[in-house]
């Protein structure tokens, strides 16, 4: 009976030690992997930047079909639009705004289990009731349409604010 136990147990353990080991060995060989999409954020000549390839983005700026989003519209005042959509990224589970102008918002959401970040940005073109939208994940070639329906969500929740 023990050996049949050792026997089930040790390779249980190997294959313990082997994933913790490759899960450090990564964090301190690519500790900034998460942060390679940050280069293209933020507002450029008024648009928000495009998508890459990847299915893994939506925007409402010059977007092919792929990845086109519309843009949400808006009656209220833009400043108070503006706020209302702070307060409600600040429900937005796993979410956190790390950066704000007059005119343009960035978050960051992590997935639940594995804590992939994606960012979301939104962007107040002046003359115009739109914000402009982007989220786009940081890794990976697909997020199974995660970064879309968190967007449409936001925009369900704007409007039952009647913003």
């Amino acid at each position: 009976m023990f050996r049949l136990l050792k026997a089930f147990v040790q390779p249980l353990l190997w294959n313990i030690t082997f994933v913790l080991f490759l899960t450090l060995a990564g964090s301190l060989i690519l500790p900034n992997a998460s942060w390679a999409g940050y280069s293209t954020l933020g507002v450029d000549s008024g648009h928000l930047s495009s998508c890459p390839a990847s299915d893994n983005c939506v925007v409402s700026q010059n977007a092919d079909p792929k990845h086109a989003i519309d843009p949400i519209t808006y009656h209220l005042d833009r400043n108070q639009v503006r706020e209302t959509l702070l307060k409600v990224l600040t429900v937005v589970p796993r979410t956190e705004v790390v950066e704000q102008t007059d005119n343009y918002i960035h978050a960051l959401s992590k997935s639940r289990i594995f804590k992939f970040v994606d960012d979301v940005e939104f962007y107040f073109p002046p003359n115009e009731s739109v914000i402009h939208l982007r989220s786009a994940s940081r890794v990976g070639d697909s997020d199974f349409g995660v970064n879309r329906r968190r967007v449409e969500q936001i925009r369900l929740a704007l409007r039952d604010l009647n913003i």
